[in-house]
């Protein structure tokens, strides 16, 4: 019965021990500030152009560096979706006068990540209230590592004036600008507190990085985000909207129904294939060599870094704080 004992110890510490290497975490790059990061991702804020794009007769996107910016402009005033960066105020200013605009008034806050929350550090003492799920309020609060895979980015706690002053669990609804604009958190996706933002009567959401349409999308799987997350968050949002809504990704160009439709059908595959090699032991490096993404990369670019955050959000259970 001793022996039984202790050989079945020996193998079930050879199981884990194996299962422990398979299913390693990768390690965190030494966090870096803004300066460094800004010349990996090639932002250059000086030379930064801020272009708009029309959805509706109110309703407009500003792209510039960062994640993508709406903005919803009428009688009441004005109410921004994400807002960039401090270095760029002055032309995000401008941009919103010349759709019609002046101050203002609503920052809604997609998730806390700084490349769409960082202009809270100007709106807040411009005078706007700035709204969040509240998971991204609490996330402002603190300092946190973002891990970006190639690097990592060390986001400081914001200030009081750029904080939430407005935050919900699952659901808020605005009335500005005629129409109804619903806030809608469908659990962790991205990170543990994004928001779908629908414009119902200009017929269009902002899904913030939830939807990325410049590449392979980005998980924070070391702060709670997942690619089951972001499937069902997407599948979610596509129930609420329809064939004709205008999808405003994080970043990259306007998209629709079918584009959101298509990102959650070629991340169910990848998440399909990326299983089938968990389940049999596979490595993070098996996996980054075993060509899963094959099918999209002339599209998509290149997946090294979904591939380790999937990989990490499939294997590691992260309870975000």
């Amino acid at each position: 019965m001793k022996k039984f004992l202790g050989q079945s110890l020996m193998i079930m510490m050879a199981w884990v021990s194996a299962q422990g290497h398979a299913h390693s975490g990768p390690p965190v790059p030494t966090p870096v500030g803004l300066d460094e990061i800004a010349v990996a991702f090639e932002w250059d804020f000086e030379a930064t152009e801020i272009t708009s794009e029309r959805i509706s007769d109110q309703l407009y996107v500003l792209f510039g560096a960062g994640g993508n910016i709406a903005v919803s402009v009428g009688a009441q005033g004005v109410l921004v979706v994400d807002d960039q960066f401090p270095a760029l105020a002055d032309k995000i200013r401008a941009a919103i006068k010349d759709l019609g605009g002046n101050q203002v008034d609503f920052a809604v806050n997609t998730h806390w990540h700084f490349d769409h929350a960082d202009g809270n550090q100007f709106l807040g003492p411009d005078g706007a209230w700035i709204v969040a799920q509240a998971n991204s309020r609490a996330k402002m609060t603190e300092d946190q590592v973002i891990n970006l895979v190639s690097i990592a980015y060390d986001q400081k706690a914001y200030p009081l004036v750029a904080l939430p002053v407005m935050t919900f669990e699952d659901q808020m609804q605005f009335h500005f600008n005629g129409q109804v604009i619903d806030l809608m958190h469908f659990g962790a996706a991205h990170t543990t507190g994004d928001t779908a933002v629908i414009f119902r009567g200009d017929n269009a959401v902002h899904l913030g990085d939830v939807y990325n349409n410049s590449g392979y999308p980005f998980i924070d799987a070391g702060n709670g985000g997942s690619i089951d997350g972001i499937i069902a968050f997407c599948e979610a949002t596509l129930a609420q909207i329809n064939l004709d809504t205008v999808v405003v990704p994080g970043h990259g160009p306007l998209s629709n129904y079918q584009g959101l439709a298509n990102y959650i059908a070629m991340l169910k595959d990848i998440r399909s294939q990326m299983m089938v090699l968990i389940n049999a032991g596979a490595s993070l490096d098996t996996i980054l060599k075993a060509g899963i993404t094959k099918a999209y990369d002339d599209v998509q670019g290149d997946p090294v870094r979904l591939l380790n955050r999937a990989y990490f959000s499939l294997t590691h259970k992260v309870v975000d704080r």
